[in-house]
C-alpha cells in the first residue's frame, strides 16, 4: 500500500512542482529502464531458496489453465457478436486483463504470503507454453486486424520468460551449487526480495498513474475501464483461491490467476489491439497490487491470508 501511494505520489511531485520537473524528466525514465534488472534480481533472490524437489506439475495448475482459457473464449465470443465500437474497446481491455499470464513477481507476493514458491514457478512455466498458443489463435477474432503469428507469439513469450524466469532461476539453481554459503546467506535475509519488489511497485505505480492521467478517451468509457479491471482481479484471485484450496495451495493458485503479467499484456494491446484498451491492464496493475497489499496486511495481522486453505 505504502509503495503504491509513494509511486503516485512521487509522480504527481516531480511532474507539477517545477523546479522539480527537470529532476522527474531525468530520473523518470532511468528508473523505467532498470526495473527489468530489479525484477531480475527479487527473483534471483526469491529462487535461491526454492527446494527443488517440490517443482513438480500440481492438478490445480491446468484447471487453472482451462479456466483462463475458458474466460478468453467467452469474451472473444461477447467482443465478435458487439457492433458497438466503445463496447468493443472495453471488452478488449477486459479479454487482455484475463489472457495474460502470471506475473514473475507473483512469486515473490506468494512467497511472503506463506505460499509455495516451487509451485509457482512450475506453473509460471506451463502459463507462458499456454499463452504462445492461445494469442494467436484468440487475438485475430477479437480484431480483425490483428495480424499475429504463431511464430511472433513464441518470440513475445519467450522473450519476456528468458529474462525473468528462467534466466534467474538457471543463475540461482548454479549460484546454489558453485557458491552454497552465499545463497545461505541470501536465504537468511527473509524480506530482500520483498523489499525490491515494493520498489518495483512503486516505479510502476506512478508510470502506469501518468498513463492513466493522459488518456483520450472520454469519462464514461474511461470510467469502465478502470472499475471493470477491479471486478475482474477480484473474480480471478478467488477462482484461484478456491481452485488451489481443494490442493491445499490457496495462496499460490490465488496470485497465479489474479496476479497478471501486464507489461506483456499492455504490449500485446499496444501492437495488436485497439492501443486505447491498454489503460485497462494499466488500472489492473494498480488494482491487483492494492489487493496483494491487503492479503499482506491481513498476513501479518491475523497470521495468513485471507480464504487461505490447507491440507
Amino acid at each position: 500500500m505504502v509503495s503504491l501511494v509513494f509511486g503516485i505520489t512521487s509522480y504527481m511531485v516531480f511532474a507539477n512542482v517545477p523546479f522539480l520537473v527537470p529532476v522527474g524528466d531525468v530520473v523518470g525514465p532511468f528508473l523505467v529502464d532498470i526495473l527489468p534488472v530489479v525484477l531480475f534480481m527479487l527473483l534471483y533472490v526469491t529462487f535461491c531458496k526454492i527446494q527443488i524437489k517440490d517443482m513438480r506439475p500440481r492438478p490445480w495448475h491446468f484447471w487453472l489453465q482451462l479456466i483462463r482459457i475458458v474466460l478468453s473464449l467467452l469474451l472473444v465470443c461477447i467482443i465478435t457478436l458487439t457492433t458497438d465500437n466503445t463496447l468493443r474497446l472495453i471488452l478488449q481491455g477486459v479479454f487482455i486483463c484475463v489472457i495474460c499470464p502470471t506475473a514473475a513477481a507473483a512469486a515473490v507476493v506468494t512467497e511472503k504470503l506463506g505460499g509455495s514458491v516451487a509451485s509457482m514457478t512450475i506453473y509460471m512455466v506451463i502459463a507462458n507454453v499456454v499463452t504462445m498458443v492461445i494469442i494467436p489463435l484468440f487475438f485475430p477474432l477479437v480484431e480483425r486486424s490483428a495480424d499475429i503469428s504463431f511464430i511472433v507469439a513464441v518470440m513475445a513469450v519467450l522473450r519476456n520468460v528468458t529474462l525473468v524466469l528462467v534466466l534467474p532461476l538457471a543463475l540461482a539453481l548454479i549460484s546454489r551449487k558453485v557458491v552454497p554459503r552465499f545463497t545461505d546467506r541470501l536465504r537468511q535475509m527473509k524480506n530482500l526480495g520483498f523489499y525490491m519488489w515494493c520498489f518495483n511497485l512503486a516505479i510502476v505505480s506512478g508510470l502506469t498513474f501518468r498513463n492513466i492521467l493522459y488518456s483520450s478517451m472520454d469519462a464514461s468509457t474511461l470510467a469502465w475501464m478502470l472499475l471493470l479491471p477491479l471486478a475482474v482481479a477480484l473474480l480471478l484471485f478467488a477462482i484461484g483461491k478456491a481452485v488451489g484450496g481443494r490442493y491445499g495451495e490457496s495462496v499460490a493458485a490465488g496470485q497465479a490467476l489474479g496476479q497478471k503479467n501486464t507489461v506483456v499484456g499492455i504490449w500485446l494491446t499496444v501492437s495488436y489491439l485497439n492501443p486505447l484498451a491498454a489503460v485497462a491492464p494499466g488500472a489492473y496493475v494498480l488494482w491487483q497490487n492494492l489487493i496483494n497489499a491487503l492479503q499482506l496486511w491481513y498476513k501479518e495481522k491475523y497470521g495468513k491470508a485471507p480464504l487461505e486453505r490447507r491440507e
